[in-house]
């Protein structure tokens, strides 16, 4: 029987995660400095867990999060199914009102359960959990990798968490995240469960 233990995080702040700006699937942005510190302290706070297996996006602000990791000689794989949602024309541009109008119409129709809906050139809820289905079949296809460091995305991690817990992607909404936050699943042959929802105590730095 196959049993795993996931670590699912958020990739470190980006220049355009501190200026609000969408980056999506499109945009293959760099860590900026606090992106690198929070990368620091996550491996600070998981470098003795041991991992079996690193699995990442195509985009390099994942590699770059948990490479102390891969630093250590822990395998690791990029899976396109890990990727961002592709927002498609609004990726990279300045957010203004009517933008931000327009984002918040998408996340409320995706609610609303309209999960085709999507933006010009991007790509839909449904669009996004279909590629993600494949790149779960990849990772759990291999049974001596007991636990598991997954490195992906927002709105991604969003929709992942859905298909691991049976939810409907309507209910993306109700996962959380923050840059290099930590969602722990297990998996114990039958189903998963989150076992740490959103965590973010590793980087709470103490001061003294």
């Amino acid at each position: 029987m196959i049993q795993k233990t996931l670590y699912i995080v958020r990739h470190g702040q980006t220049d355009l995660n501190k200026r609000g700006i969408v980056q999506g699937r499109g945009m293959n942005t760099d860590l900026n400095d606090e992106g690198r510190k929070q990368a620091g302290l996550f491996f600070n706070a998981y470098k003795n867990v041991p991992f079996d297996k690193i699995y990442i996006s195509e985009l390099k602000r994942t590699q770059q999060s948990i490479q102390p990791f891969i630093d250590l000689g822990i395998p690791y794989e990029k899976l396109e199914g890990l990727d961002e949602l592709a927002w498609g024309i609004h990726e990279g541009q300045a957010s203004t009102a009517e933008t931000t109008a327009q984002f918040l119409k998408l996340v409320r129709d995706w609610v609303d359960g309209k999960l085709d809906s999507k933006f010009e050139g991007g790509e839909s809820p449904n669009e996004v959990m279909a590629r993600q289905k494949i790149a779960l079949d990849i990772i759990m296809s291999h049974p001596q990798e007991k636990t598991v460091l997954i490195c992906m995305h927002g709105r991604a991690m969003r929709l992942l968490l859905c298909l691991l817990t049976g939810k409907s992607l309507s209910e993306m909404e109700t996962f959380p995240h923050q840059n290099l936050v930590l969602y722990k699943v297990t998996y114990d042959g039958n189903k998963f469960e989150i076992v740490d929802f959103n965590n973010a105590e590793h980087l709470k730095v103490s001061s003294s």
